[in-house]
């Protein structure tokens, strides 16, 4: 049996300028969550978050190791993956 990939993994940038990383199946409301204060606790005295970056197509497992992963970086590295996803999405990717 072939596992859904309907998992993404997500980093938001928060009020404070904090970066929070977070895996879900529905990205729009799990930020819409976390901005009416039922998200994360991290969260909650940051809000609004936005979205910064995000990588889709992975099984439960796989977000979880990616988020896992991305939550291992230090932020300088997690700004630059944020920064390298914008160059590749070119000049018509709207800004986050």
């Amino acid at each position: 049996m072939k596992l859904p990939r309907d998992w993404s993994v997500y980093v938001a940038r928060c009020r404070d300028g904090s970066l929070y990383t977070g895996a879900s199946k529905d990205v729009a409301a799990r930020l819409a969550a976390h901005n009416a204060g039922r998200g994360a606790a991290y969260t909650r005295s940051r809000g609004p978050v936005r979205l910064a970056y995000r990588e889709d197509g992975f099984t439960r497992g796989g977000a979880l190791a990616r988020e896992a992963q991305i939550k291992a970086l230090a932020r300088a590295q997690k700004l630059a993956l944020i920064s390298r996803a914008r160059r590749a999405a070119g000049p018509s990717a709207t800004a986050r």
